[in-house]
């Protein structure tokens, strides 16, 4: 490696350089990208050596994963050998899973009180100012060897792991559950994934509630829509009959509250490539560098600055659009506690969106 430039001249020009520039390269500003570096630095164990400083490791780390570059690319790009770059980009990892440990969570105090997002929207408020989220699965591409990957054939046909979050309604992810595979069910993670106290879900106070469709189970603290009734919203947007009926109006503003975590999902793929085509790592590494990624939005969304264009777009985007399309179809049979309680709080909800339409 001869280059003059070498990674760390590169990443002083990109950090000196035009906003637009750097945001290309490493997929955040240059402030958040300090502020990143310092937490990790002091907090999550995240080094450098004695001839590379940490700030090139956590360049490097961002790199691959915004890009989806090969470690022989970005070894030309930082210009270090193959094994070097491929040692850095494990250390950055590393340090990223463990700041998701602290920022993969609800916020303080966030289920004290009725979200602003809610608050301030007509459309939501009152009927919806327990509701502290939604919760959703998704589908990431795995690269698992030939003879494993029959229970990880979702059903598109390709290898995925199937990705369990809940998120609040800033578009921040408060849960994530990895390494599922890609035949597994909605409701089989989920009741997996609230029974262990391990996981440490953040479970639903008494009276808050989580937004769910109809793949997950209807019990104590998760609303789902009503059956057999349209719910998408293309479905609404199609065609000119009007929506009609308790059901039909509940269905609407449920499926659009819920959108966020699709809207969520988007944002969160649309800016890390890595996971749209998984290398062949080893697929616990892969389950590390989907939680990297998760706990790098979350950072990036919680911001003070809270400039992002990708976050931005995100939020002038009609609702309407469905964003996460690798979605199991099917419903769920309700047999936890709490099913009558949920019923009869989505008929009180219904009946109110119905009189307030009127």
């Amino acid at each position: 490696m001869t280059s003059k430039q070498t990674g760390d001249k590169w990443l002083g020009e990109l950090l000196r350089g035009h906003p637009v520039r750097f945001h290309n390269a490493f997929r955040m500003t240059q402030e958040i990208f300090f502020d990143l570096l310092g937490t990790l630095e002091q907090n999550h164990g995240l080094q450098g050596s004695r001839r590379t400083a940490s700030r090139e490791v956590l360049a490097i780390t961002l790199y691959v994963l915004s890009h989806n570059e090969c470690i022989r690319k970005a070894s030309e790009r930082f210009q270090h050998s193959t094994e070097t770059a491929s040692r850095y980009f494990s250390v950055g990892i590393r340090a990223l899973v463990r700041l998701a440990e602290v920022v993969i969570v609800p916020k303080e105090g966030y289920f004290d009180s009725t979200p602003p997002e809610i608050a301030e929207d007509t459309r939501y408020m009152p009927f919806f100012k327990d509701c502290i989220g939604a919760i959703d699965g998704t589908h990431v591409h795995a690269n698992v060897p030939v003879k494993n990957q029959v229970p990880y054939i979702g059903r598109h046909g390709t290898t995925t792991q199937n990705i369990m979050a809940a998120c609040d309604f800033n578009m921040c992810f408060t849960f994530a559950m990895t390494g599922w595979e890609g035949s597994a069910h909605d409701s089989r993670i989920f009741n997996f994934a609230i029974s262990d106290p391990k996981y440490r879900f953040p479970h639903p106070p008494r009276g808050k509630f989580y937004l769910v469709d109809a793949g997950y189970p209807l019990q104590r603290g998760y609303i789902k829509p009503f059956p057999d009734t349209r719910y998408h919203l293309p479905d609404f947007a199609r065609g000119n009959r009007p929506v009609e009926g308790l059901q039909e109006i509940f269905n609407q503003s449920h499926s659009s509250l819920r959108s966020v975590i699709e809207r969520t999902f988007g944002v969160w793929k649309k800016k890390w490539a890595i996971l749209r085509d998984m290398p062949s790592y080893s697929f616990t590494k892969q389950k590390r560098i989907v939680l990297a990624t998760i706990a790098l939005h979350n950072f990036i969304r919680r911001h003070p600055s809270r400039i992002d264009p990708d976050f931005r777009e995100s939020e002038t985007i009609s609702t309407g659009v469905r964003v996460d399309t690798q979605r199991q179809s099917g419903t769920c049979i309700d047999t936890a506690g709490g099913v009558e309680e949920m019923i009869a709080l989505r008929d009180s909800i219904a009946q109110q969106l119905y009189e307030s339409r009127r």
